[in-house]
């Protein structure tokens, strides 16, 4: 599996309607993969991360196959500096029973009536987060949800909208295999919104 950092440029109009239009975001990392419209794109796992006052946009891309990211580089000023590329394998990283610090972007949601409804208070929010730790092989110890934000996004004719919300903490394994899995494939929907990267890191 590949992770890549970019650091954009916020002097360049495109990066700017990028950070503002995550479908249009998307639009933009398909290009290190596709040569043409006619291909069909492999799954990528992408979110922006925080910014504050100071800090430069940056956004984290996961594939399971290498990008060519000369693509955006050939955008004028897109990127600050070359795409930091690293290679990363979940199933020999992940220790059964370790702790680990996590950060996620989701879409914490119920269907109801055939209809996704995005959940609104923090704690239908952690009681959706400790259910899908419950299916992907990890315990919640410590949670919050520290961010949400309702994304509008022109697609065609129709105005998609998703509740995407930032949940930090630290979680125990209880299945490696599953939780490799879920780092691979993602959690919840809203993939191409920037929602279900999961990262982790080793407490200190």
């Amino acid at each position: 599996m590949y992770l890549t950092r970019l650091r954009l440029d916020p002097r360049s109009a495109q990066a700017r309607r990028d950070l503002a239009d995550p479908y249009e975001m998307h639009r933009t990392l398909v290009r290190a993969f596709v040569r043409d419209e006619a291909q069909t794109p492999p799954r990528i796992l992408w979110r922006a991360e925080p910014v504050t006052t100071w800090s430069e946009p940056v956004v984290l891309v996961q594939t399971q196959v290498a990008g060519d990211w000369s693509a955006l580089s050939s955008i004028h000023s897109y990127l600050k500096g070359e795409a930091e590329v690293r290679e990363w394998h979940p199933e020999r990283w992940i220790q059964d029973r370790e702790r680990l610090r996590f950060r996620l972007f989701a879409n914490p949601n119920v269907t109801r009536n055939g209809k996704r409804l995005g959940l609104m208070s923090e704690d239908a929010q952690l009681a959706w987060l400790a259910r899908q730790g419950e299916r992907r092989g990890f315990f919640v110890e410590a949670a919050l949800a520290t961010g949400s934000e309702l994304m509008r996004s022109p697609k065609g004719d129709t105005r998609i909208s998703v509740l995407k919300v930032c949940f930090e903490g630290r979680l125990q394994v209880n299945d490696v295999t599953k939780l490799a899995r879920a780092t691979i494939d993602g959690i919840g929907p809203g993939k191409a919104f920037g929602c279900g990267l999961l990262s982790l890191a080793r407490c200190r």
